[in-house]
């Protein structure tokens, strides 16, 4: 189920508020412009399709989203739990960091951890099936796959270098819960 805990910075074991209701999940992200949305797939698919038959079940939602953004290109990666680079993948981005370009996320299958540093707040959200999210450009956050990663996601992209990540060096990441296996929702 997807969730929403927000922190004050400097309290990662005191969340100020946790929820697990859509409606309330995206009106709190939207005070700090991100979108959070809800697709459903105009037909079944599941881990292991081909990437044109992911992108055909939520061709709708994706032209929309295009259209209204810009988007020059639209993609969809799949991580599995015996994934070979699993760890060094989910290193990648565990530290804070930021874009270029907004960051936008539609997970097909499985979940994944995003947490954002908005002002004197992380902003958690456990993102799963279903679940689209929108981090604007120049927002601080940091992304957890898990020990086993196990997600499909549809990136969209405006530039080819827009997802590069620029670290901001600072140690928050490492103070806030990580996305674990079995950890409570």
């Amino acid at each position: 189920m997807s969730r929403l805990r927000i922190f004050h910075h400097d309290a990662p074991q005191a969340p100020l508020l946790a929820t697990d209701d859509h409606a309330a999940i995206a009106a709190e992200l939207a005070r700090i412009g991100v979108a959070f949305e809800q697709w459903e797939a105009a037909q079944p698919v599941k881990p292991g399709d081909p990437p044109e038959a992911i992108l055909a079940a939520y061709r709708a939602d994706i032209d929309r989203l295009v259209e209204a953004r810009g988007f020059k290109s639209v993609d969809v990666v799949s991580i599995a739990p015996d994934h070979p680079d699993r760890e060094a993948m989910r290193a990648k981005f565990l530290d804070e960091h930021a874009h270029k370009e907004d960051e936008v996320r539609f997970f097909v299958a499985g979940a994944g951890l995003f947490s954002l540093h908005v002002g004197d707040k992380v902003y958690e959200v456990l993102c799963e099936a279903g679940d689209l999210i929108a981090v604007p450009d120049g927002t601080t956050h940091w992304f957890d796959m898990g020990p086993t990663p196990s997600f499909v996601a549809i990136r969209f992209f405006t530039a080819p270098d827009g997802w590069v990540g620029h670290f901001t060096g600072s140690d928050i990441a490492r103070r806030f819960p990580r996305f674990e296996t079995g950890q409570a929702r």
